[in-house]
Protein backbone atom coordinates (compact mmCIF):
# COMPACT_ATOMS: atom_id res chain seq x y z
CA UNK A 1 0.00 0.00 0.00
CA UNK A 2 3.10 2.85 1.24
CA UNK A 3 4.58 1.72 -2.61
CA UNK A 4 1.13 2.05 -4.00
CA UNK A 5 0.60 5.60 -2.31
CA UNK A 6 4.04 6.81 -3.23
CA UNK A 7 3.46 6.00 -6.71
CA UNK A 8 0.40 8.14 -6.79
CA UNK A 9 2.40 10.82 -5.08
CA UNK A 10 4.98 10.45 -8.27
CA UNK A 11 2.54 10.55 -11.14
CA UNK A 12 1.14 14.20 -9.02
CA UNK A 13 4.67 15.11 -9.47
CA UNK A 14 4.77 15.31 -5.64
CA UNK A 15 8.07 13.57 -5.39
CA UNK A 16 12.11 14.86 -5.88
CA UNK A 17 13.91 15.04 -8.85
CA UNK A 18 15.96 12.46 -8.44
CA UNK A 19 12.87 10.19 -7.90
CA UNK A 20 11.51 11.68 -10.92
CA UNK A 21 14.16 10.89 -12.86
CA UNK A 22 14.24 7.36 -11.84
CA UNK A 23 11.01 6.67 -12.58
CA UNK A 24 11.49 8.60 -16.30
CA UNK A 25 14.60 5.85 -16.97
CA UNK A 26 12.40 2.62 -15.67
CA UNK A 27 8.90 4.17 -17.68
CA UNK A 28 11.56 4.05 -21.16
CA UNK A 29 12.13 0.69 -20.33
CA UNK A 30 8.89 -0.26 -19.92
CA UNK A 31 7.67 1.37 -22.93
CA UNK A 32 11.22 0.05 -24.80
CA UNK A 33 9.68 -3.24 -23.70
CA UNK A 34 5.87 -2.44 -25.22
CA UNK A 35 7.10 -1.44 -28.53
CA UNK A 36 9.32 -4.82 -28.96
CA UNK A 37 6.43 -6.80 -28.10
CA UNK A 38 3.75 -4.97 -30.46
CA UNK A 39 6.91 -5.10 -33.18
CA UNK A 40 7.21 -9.03 -32.55
CA UNK A 41 3.57 -9.30 -32.89
CA UNK A 42 2.99 -7.40 -36.10
CA UNK A 43 5.73 -9.56 -37.92
CA UNK A 44 4.53 -12.66 -36.79
CA UNK A 45 7.21 -14.00 -34.28
CA UNK A 46 4.98 -14.14 -31.62
CA UNK A 47 1.62 -15.28 -32.80
CA UNK A 48 -2.25 -15.14 -32.01
CA UNK A 49 -4.58 -18.07 -31.54
CA UNK A 50 -7.90 -17.96 -32.94
CA UNK A 51 -11.33 -20.00 -31.42
CA UNK A 52 -14.16 -21.04 -33.21
CA UNK A 53 -16.22 -18.32 -31.78
CA UNK A 54 -16.51 -14.08 -31.63
CA UNK A 55 -14.58 -12.76 -28.85
CA UNK A 56 -14.96 -9.17 -27.34
CA UNK A 57 -12.40 -7.83 -25.54
CA UNK A 58 -12.92 -4.96 -22.70
CA UNK A 59 -10.09 -3.00 -21.61
CA UNK A 60 -8.06 0.18 -20.97
CA UNK A 61 -4.74 1.61 -21.28
CA UNK A 62 -4.55 2.89 -18.26
CA UNK A 63 -3.88 1.46 -14.87
CA UNK A 64 -7.70 1.05 -14.25
CA UNK A 65 -10.56 2.98 -12.74
CA UNK A 66 -12.15 3.84 -16.25
CA UNK A 67 -15.27 1.35 -15.24
CA UNK A 68 -13.58 -1.92 -17.27
CA UNK A 69 -15.97 -4.04 -14.92
CA UNK A 70 -19.19 -2.48 -14.89
CA UNK A 71 -18.93 -2.04 -18.84
CA UNK A 72 -18.06 -5.53 -19.08
CA UNK A 73 -21.45 -7.00 -17.53
CA UNK A 74 -22.97 -4.48 -19.50
CA UNK A 75 -21.62 -5.89 -22.99
CA UNK A 76 -22.48 -9.41 -21.78
CA UNK A 77 -25.97 -8.43 -20.59
CA UNK A 78 -26.06 -6.74 -24.72
CA UNK A 79 -24.74 -10.15 -26.38
CA UNK A 80 -27.46 -12.02 -24.17
CA UNK A 81 -29.98 -9.50 -25.62
CA UNK A 82 -28.38 -10.31 -28.95
CA UNK A 83 -29.26 -14.69 -28.75
CA UNK A 84 -25.98 -15.53 -27.93
CA UNK A 85 -24.78 -17.58 -25.12
CA UNK A 86 -21.53 -15.12 -23.77
CA UNK A 87 -18.63 -16.71 -21.09
CA UNK A 88 -16.91 -14.32 -19.55
CA UNK A 89 -13.02 -14.49 -19.25
CA UNK A 90 -10.36 -12.85 -16.76
CA UNK A 91 -7.21 -13.73 -15.44
CA UNK A 92 -8.09 -13.27 -12.09
CA UNK A 93 -6.01 -11.01 -10.76
CA UNK A 94 -5.10 -11.45 -6.51
CA UNK A 95 -6.52 -15.30 -6.93
CA UNK A 96 -4.40 -18.12 -4.65
CA UNK A 97 -5.78 -20.71 -7.40
CA UNK A 98 -3.56 -21.00 -10.48
CA UNK A 99 -4.21 -22.16 -13.77
CA UNK A 100 -7.96 -22.51 -15.63
CA UNK A 101 -10.67 -22.49 -13.14
CA UNK A 102 -14.59 -22.31 -13.51
CA UNK A 103 -15.65 -19.48 -11.22
CA UNK A 104 -18.82 -20.01 -12.17
CA UNK A 105 -21.27 -21.86 -14.64
CA UNK A 106 -25.40 -21.98 -15.64
CA UNK A 107 -25.87 -23.53 -12.21
CA UNK A 108 -24.36 -20.81 -10.03
CA UNK A 109 -21.44 -19.28 -8.41
CA UNK A 110 -18.94 -22.18 -7.46
CA UNK A 111 -15.66 -20.39 -6.05
CA UNK A 112 -15.17 -17.58 -3.96
CA UNK A 113 -12.95 -14.47 -4.02
CA UNK A 114 -9.49 -16.16 -2.71
CA UNK A 115 -9.63 -18.34 -5.40
CA UNK A 116 -11.87 -16.73 -8.16
CA UNK A 117 -10.67 -13.39 -7.60
CA UNK A 118 -13.02 -10.47 -6.18
CA UNK A 119 -13.74 -9.37 -9.90
CA UNK A 120 -14.40 -12.37 -11.58
CA UNK A 121 -16.76 -13.24 -8.79
CA UNK A 122 -18.89 -10.02 -8.48
CA UNK A 123 -19.24 -10.53 -12.60
CA UNK A 124 -20.21 -13.55 -11.62
CA UNK A 125 -22.72 -12.85 -9.28
CA UNK A 126 -24.25 -10.35 -11.53
CA UNK A 127 -24.71 -12.37 -14.20
CA UNK A 128 -26.63 -15.19 -12.93
CA UNK A 129 -26.53 -18.29 -15.29
CA UNK A 130 -23.35 -16.82 -17.24
CA UNK A 131 -19.80 -18.98 -17.03
CA UNK A 132 -16.92 -16.70 -15.85
CA UNK A 133 -14.08 -18.34 -16.33
CA UNK A 134 -10.38 -17.52 -14.98
CA UNK A 135 -7.17 -18.76 -16.64
CA UNK A 136 -3.52 -17.13 -17.07
CA UNK A 137 -3.91 -17.80 -20.55
CA UNK A 138 -6.97 -16.47 -21.61
CA UNK A 139 -6.96 -19.10 -25.12
CA UNK A 140 -7.04 -22.00 -22.37
CA UNK A 141 -9.53 -20.44 -20.54
CA UNK A 142 -11.76 -20.41 -23.91
CA UNK A 143 -11.19 -23.56 -24.74
CA UNK A 144 -12.98 -24.34 -21.29
CA UNK A 145 -15.83 -22.05 -21.46
CA UNK A 146 -16.36 -23.57 -24.95
CA UNK A 147 -16.26 -26.94 -24.50
CA UNK A 148 -17.42 -27.32 -20.79
CA UNK A 149 -19.70 -24.11 -20.08
CA UNK A 150 -21.55 -24.18 -23.73
CA UNK A 151 -20.50 -20.57 -24.70
CA UNK A 152 -20.88 -19.17 -27.73
CA UNK A 153 -19.42 -16.02 -27.12
CA UNK A 154 -16.22 -15.10 -25.33
CA UNK A 155 -15.96 -11.84 -23.68
CA UNK A 156 -12.44 -10.29 -22.19
CA UNK A 157 -12.12 -8.77 -19.06
CA UNK A 158 -9.25 -6.35 -18.93
CA UNK A 159 -8.86 -8.17 -22.62
CA UNK A 160 -6.96 -5.04 -24.57
CA UNK A 161 -3.45 -5.68 -23.69
CA UNK A 162 -4.13 -9.35 -24.70
CA UNK A 163 -2.57 -10.71 -27.73
CA UNK A 164 -2.45 -14.26 -27.38
CA UNK A 165 -6.16 -15.04 -28.71
CA UNK A 166 -7.44 -13.00 -31.71
CA UNK A 167 -10.23 -11.07 -31.02
CA UNK A 168 -13.03 -9.78 -33.26
CA UNK A 169 -14.43 -6.61 -31.68
CA UNK A 170 -11.81 -4.29 -29.51
CA UNK A 171 -13.97 -1.98 -26.52
CA UNK A 172 -11.61 0.15 -24.65
CA UNK A 173 -13.01 1.97 -21.50
CA UNK A 174 -11.39 5.55 -21.09
CA UNK A 175 -12.26 7.75 -18.15
CA UNK A 176 -13.44 11.11 -18.97
CA UNK A 177 -11.34 12.87 -15.94
CA UNK A 178 -8.25 12.85 -16.57
CA UNK A 179 -7.79 10.14 -19.22
CA UNK A 180 -3.99 9.76 -19.83
CA UNK A 181 -3.19 10.74 -16.06
CA UNK A 182 -0.08 12.91 -16.57
CA UNK A 183 0.22 11.65 -20.23
CA UNK A 184 3.27 9.33 -19.10
CA UNK A 185 3.81 5.62 -19.54
CA UNK A 186 4.31 3.28 -16.26
CA UNK A 187 5.92 3.85 -13.71
CA UNK A 188 6.19 7.50 -14.51
CA UNK A 189 2.24 7.40 -15.39
CA UNK A 190 -0.74 5.35 -15.94
CA UNK A 191 -0.14 4.67 -18.98
CA UNK A 192 -0.14 0.97 -19.88
CA UNK A 193 0.34 1.56 -23.47
CA UNK A 194 1.48 4.85 -25.63
CA UNK A 195 -2.41 6.46 -26.39
CA UNK A 196 -1.52 5.58 -30.18
CA UNK A 197 -2.18 2.34 -29.45
CA UNK A 198 -6.01 3.23 -29.41
CA UNK A 199 -5.93 2.21 -33.31
CA UNK A 200 -6.83 -0.86 -32.27
CA UNK A 201 -10.10 -0.14 -30.86
CA UNK A 202 -13.32 -0.49 -32.56
CA UNK A 203 -15.21 1.17 -30.23
CA UNK A 204 -14.68 3.79 -27.34
CA UNK A 205 -16.58 3.72 -24.12
CA UNK A 206 -15.69 7.40 -22.60
CA UNK A 207 -16.68 6.94 -18.41
CA UNK A 208 -18.12 9.59 -16.21
CA UNK A 209 -17.08 12.67 -17.86
CA UNK A 210 -17.08 15.61 -15.41
CA UNK A 211 -19.36 17.57 -18.45
CA UNK A 212 -20.50 17.18 -22.08
CA UNK A 213 -17.88 19.42 -23.39
CA UNK A 214 -15.19 16.76 -21.88
CA UNK A 215 -16.33 13.90 -24.24
CA UNK A 216 -16.08 16.11 -26.96
CA UNK A 217 -12.44 17.32 -25.81
CA UNK A 218 -11.55 13.62 -25.46
CA UNK A 219 -12.77 12.81 -28.91
CA UNK A 220 -10.86 15.21 -30.53
CA UNK A 221 -7.92 13.98 -29.42
CA UNK A 222 -8.50 10.42 -30.16
CA UNK A 223 -9.41 11.40 -33.45
CA UNK A 224 -5.42 11.46 -33.87
CA UNK A 225 -5.35 8.18 -32.71
CA UNK A 226 -8.51 6.11 -33.43
CA UNK A 227 -10.28 7.99 -35.74
CA UNK A 228 -11.78 4.90 -37.30
CA UNK A 229 -13.74 3.76 -33.38
CA UNK A 230 -17.10 4.69 -32.67
CA UNK A 231 -17.13 7.27 -29.37
CA UNK A 232 -19.72 6.42 -26.87
CA UNK A 233 -20.32 8.12 -23.61
CA UNK A 234 -21.29 6.47 -20.64
CA UNK A 235 -21.95 6.68 -16.76
CA UNK A 236 -21.15 4.80 -13.74
CA UNK A 237 -24.79 5.28 -11.54
CA UNK A 238 -25.89 4.16 -8.28
CA UNK A 239 -27.85 1.29 -8.16
CA UNK A 240 -28.93 0.08 -4.36
CA UNK A 241 -27.63 0.14 -1.32
CA UNK A 242 -27.84 -2.91 0.75
CA UNK A 243 -27.45 -3.16 4.55
CA UNK A 244 -25.96 -5.99 5.37
CA UNK A 245 -26.95 -6.95 8.73
CA UNK A 246 -30.51 -7.11 7.96
CA UNK A 247 -29.86 -7.94 4.07
CA UNK A 248 -32.51 -4.74 3.15
CA UNK A 249 -31.82 -3.81 -0.32
CA UNK A 250 -32.48 -0.01 -0.28
CA UNK A 251 -32.61 2.73 -3.36
CA UNK A 252 -29.57 4.53 -2.61
CA UNK A 253 -30.68 7.48 -1.41
CA UNK A 254 -31.36 5.52 1.82
CA UNK A 255 -27.31 6.47 2.20
CA UNK A 256 -28.62 10.14 2.21
CA UNK A 257 -27.97 12.04 5.69
CA UNK A 258 -26.66 9.28 7.08
CA UNK A 259 -22.95 9.62 8.65
CA UNK A 260 -20.92 6.62 7.14
CA UNK A 261 -17.02 5.66 7.25
CA UNK A 262 -16.00 4.77 3.78
CA UNK A 263 -13.17 2.04 2.59
CA UNK A 264 -12.41 0.99 -0.55
CA UNK A 265 -9.48 -1.26 -2.14
CA UNK A 266 -9.53 0.52 -5.94
CA UNK A 267 -7.64 2.18 -8.58
CA UNK A 268 -9.79 5.13 -8.21
CA UNK A 269 -11.03 5.22 -4.73
CA UNK A 270 -11.91 8.80 -5.26
CA UNK A 271 -14.88 8.18 -7.71
CA UNK A 272 -17.01 5.73 -4.86
CA UNK A 273 -16.33 8.78 -2.44
CA UNK A 274 -17.81 11.37 -4.69
CA UNK A 275 -20.57 9.08 -5.55
CA UNK A 276 -21.20 9.00 -2.03
CA UNK A 277 -21.36 12.51 -1.60
CA UNK A 278 -23.46 13.44 -4.32
CA UNK A 279 -26.31 10.82 -2.70
CA UNK A 280 -26.37 13.01 0.11
CA UNK A 281 -24.15 11.00 2.24
CA UNK A 282 -22.13 12.08 5.15
CA UNK A 283 -18.53 11.06 4.66
CA UNK A 284 -16.56 10.93 8.05
CA UNK A 285 -13.70 10.04 6.30
CA UNK A 286 -12.64 7.58 3.27
CA UNK A 287 -9.93 5.13 4.29
CA UNK A 288 -8.06 3.62 0.85
CA UNK A 289 -6.26 0.30 0.37
CA UNK A 290 -4.42 -0.93 -2.10
CA UNK A 291 -6.89 -1.98 -5.34
CA UNK A 292 -8.16 -5.91 -4.53
CA UNK A 293 -6.67 -5.70 -1.20
CA UNK A 294 -7.20 -9.26 0.40
CA UNK A 295 -8.73 -7.88 3.87
CA UNK A 296 -7.64 -8.86 7.04
CA UNK A 297 -9.95 -9.37 10.64
CA UNK A 298 -7.58 -6.54 12.25
CA UNK A 299 -8.28 -4.47 9.74
CA UNK A 300 -12.19 -4.60 9.93
CA UNK A 301 -12.05 -4.34 13.66
CA UNK A 302 -9.35 -1.19 12.94
CA UNK A 303 -12.20 0.36 10.97
CA UNK A 304 -14.79 -0.06 13.31
CA UNK A 305 -12.89 1.69 15.49
CA UNK A 306 -12.25 4.48 13.23
CA UNK A 307 -16.23 4.38 12.68
CA UNK A 308 -16.94 4.86 15.93
CA UNK A 309 -14.63 7.55 16.98
CA UNK A 310 -15.26 9.54 13.93
CA UNK A 311 -18.99 9.05 15.09
CA UNK A 312 -20.14 7.12 12.12
CA UNK A 313 -22.88 5.07 12.11
CA UNK A 314 -21.99 2.40 9.71
CA UNK A 315 -19.17 1.86 7.75
CA UNK A 316 -20.17 1.48 3.49
CA UNK A 317 -17.79 0.06 0.70
CA UNK A 318 -18.14 -1.34 -2.66
CA UNK A 319 -19.66 -4.87 -3.97
CA UNK A 320 -16.12 -5.40 -5.34
CA UNK A 321 -14.49 -5.02 -1.79
CA UNK A 322 -17.44 -6.95 0.14
CA UNK A 323 -17.34 -9.93 -1.94
CA UNK A 324 -13.72 -10.15 -0.61
CA UNK A 325 -14.50 -8.51 2.99
CA UNK A 326 -17.51 -11.14 3.51
CA UNK A 327 -14.95 -13.98 3.63
CA UNK A 328 -13.91 -13.47 7.06
CA UNK A 329 -17.06 -12.54 8.07
CA UNK A 330 -19.10 -9.19 9.05
CA UNK A 331 -18.01 -6.10 10.81
CA UNK A 332 -19.15 -5.76 14.01
CA UNK A 333 -21.05 -2.32 13.24
CA UNK A 334 -23.61 -1.53 10.27
CA UNK A 335 -22.13 -1.81 6.96
CA UNK A 336 -23.86 -0.76 3.92
CA UNK A 337 -22.94 -1.93 0.21
CA UNK A 338 -23.47 -0.13 -2.62
CA UNK A 339 -24.00 -1.44 -5.84
CA UNK A 340 -23.53 0.47 -9.54
CA UNK A 341 -23.78 0.00 -13.03
CA UNK A 342 -23.33 1.68 -16.06
CA UNK A 343 -25.18 3.45 -18.39
CA UNK A 344 -24.85 4.25 -22.49
CA UNK A 345 -26.02 7.30 -24.01
CA UNK A 346 -26.25 6.00 -27.34
CA UNK A 347 -26.60 2.30 -26.48
CA UNK A 348 -27.76 1.45 -30.12
CA UNK A 349 -23.87 1.97 -31.15
CA UNK A 350 -22.41 -0.63 -28.93
CA UNK A 351 -25.47 -2.89 -29.81
CA UNK A 352 -24.85 -2.24 -34.15
CA UNK A 353 -21.16 -3.50 -33.35
CA UNK A 354 -21.91 -6.44 -31.19
CA UNK A 355 -24.26 -7.65 -33.60
CA UNK A 356 -21.72 -7.02 -36.55
CA UNK A 357 -19.01 -8.84 -34.64
CA UNK A 358 -21.54 -11.90 -33.98
CA UNK A 359 -22.93 -12.20 -37.46
CA UNK A 360 -19.24 -11.84 -39.02
CA UNK A 361 -18.03 -15.18 -37.22
CA UNK A 362 -21.05 -16.95 -38.20
CA UNK A 363 -22.94 -17.34 -34.63
CA UNK A 364 -26.85 -17.67 -34.90
CA UNK A 365 -28.83 -15.45 -33.36
CA UNK A 366 -31.84 -17.42 -31.36
CA UNK A 367 -34.01 -14.27 -31.22
CA UNK A 368 -34.33 -14.34 -35.25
Amino acid sequence: MAAERWLRRAWRGDIGPVSAAGLVALAGLYGCGVAVRAALYAVGVLRTRRLACPVISIGNITLGGSGKTPLTELVARAIVGLGSKPAVLSRGYGRRSRGVQIVADAQGVRLGARDGGDEPVLLAERLPGIPVVVGESRYEAGRVALERCGADTLVLDDGFQHRTLAKDLEIVAVAGRAPWGNGRMFPRGVLREPVSALRRAHVIVVTNAPAPTAVEEIREALGRHADAAAVVAATTVPETAREVETGRVAPPGALRGRRLLAFAGLAAPEGFAATLRTLGADVAEVVEFRDHHPYTRDEIEALMVRARAAGAEALVTTEKDWVRVREIGAPGIPLWVLAVRMCLDRPEILGQALARALLARGVERSNQ
